[in-house]
């Protein structure tokens, strides 16, 4: 069998692909560029993001760990796809007042879509691995599920919830039941990367804004019931929760409720405005069922970092609705919303409100 390890020069991918070399698999390596040289955005921005204009060091280390562990190593020029369908979805989605994840979508769109379609008529393959902190099953009726990781502060299931059948039926992910001190134990001691070594942390490394190739156009920042409360450079440059940065003195903190794009709005509240307790979204991928049990409680994120929180779910004629047993914070129209029972992920939706 003969597996493709999508390699960054990070050590979970070099890892990754050690363990499955190890384990008898025919593994070849393959890193995908998504940065193009005409590109317009700032190059001054941390080195630790995944989109960064100079690859070469890491292209270096890549063939480096490549030829320890003994593996045929490709690179793919992914850079016109990304544009088209991870970034202009960004550009898109914030410019009417959404919150878009490029994470889930990069994911969905390129690594996992457009760069194995183009790497399959090149190098012919079984399966393609990751270093993500996830584990794939296959239950009974047949289907597919993302579950959980064994490091509960590594696991990247929610980044990985659009996979569809498809896709997670032909992927890896050795990483899945090792927790993160264990993997750069085996880094280190295969002598990858030096002792400490830091890691990919973010999506882009600069400030997004950079990237919306929006000039600033200076708007009312306003109260719930429309009374004035200050001024801002362009609603893009806020997110649904927000409390830092609006530069206003009120009786307690405020948050940012919601934008308005047609007339370049940014709305405040205090901390209760930002509650909801029903969550509705849209543009819904199936994992470990199509449908949902009536009266079962379900565990939802609705971002990346937030706590799971109780909720019954049931579909709707556009994807699906949860009712939470208690409220949630800062609900952003253009996130995921990701329902897992216990630690396998059922759905995963992009919001399209929060009540």
């Amino acid at each position: 069998m003969k597996v493709l390890v999508g390699m960054s020069g990070g050590i979970d991918s070099s890892v990754a692909a050690y363990l499955l070399k190890k384990e008898g698999y025919e593994v070849e390596g393959i890193t995908m560029l998504i940065w193009r040289p005409d590109s317009p955005y700032p190059s001054a921005m941390s080195s630790n993001s995944c989109y960064s204009p100079d690859k070469s060091n890491d292209l270096e280390k890549i063939k480096e760990i490549s030829e320890k562990i003994g593996i045929h190593h490709h690179v793919v020029d992914c850079s016109d796809f990304f544009e088209s369908a991870v970034l202009a979805n960004f550009r898109a989605e914030y410019m009417n007042g959404r919150t878009p994840n490029p994470c889930i979508w990069c994911n969905q769109k390129v690594k996992f879509g457009a760069m194995l379609e183009y790497a399959a008529s090149v190098v012919p393959f079984d399966y393609f691995a990751t270093g993500h902190y996830s584990m794939i099953m296959k239950l009974a009726s047949g289907r597919y599920a993302l579950r959980r990781a064994r490091d509960e502060k590594k696991d990247q299931s929610y980044f990985l919830s659009r996979l569809s059948q498809k896709q997670l039926s032909s992927v890896l992910f050795p990483l899945g039941d090792y927790l993160k001190s264990e993997v750069r134990e085996i880094d280190e001691a295969l002598g990858f990367h030096e002792k400490g070594q830091s890691e990919s942390q973010d999506f882009y490394g600069g400030d997004y804004s950079d990237l919306l190739e929006a000039d600033d156009r200076k708007g009312e920042i306003v109260f719930e019931d429309g009374s004035h409360a200050g001024y801002h450079n362009g609603f893009w440059h806020y997110t649904i929760g927000q409390r830092k940065g609006l530069g206003i003195a009120y009786s307690e903190p405020l948050y940012v409720v919601a934008t308005d794009p047609e007339r370049n709005l940014v709305i405040v509240g205090t901390e209760k405005s930002t509650h909801s307790s029903v969550v509705d979204a849209s543009d819904v991928v199936y994992g470990a069922a199509e449908d949902f049990e009536e009266d079962k409680i379900y565990k939802v994120k609705i971002r990346s970092m937030s706590e799971m929180k109780a909720a019954h779910a049931e579909k709707t004629p556009d994807g699906f609705r949860v009712s939470f047993l208690s409220y949630v914070k800062g609900v952003a129209p253009g996130q995921s919303a990701v329902i897992y029972d216990d630690d396998t992920v059922v759905a995963s939706g992009i919001i399209t409100k929060g009540e």
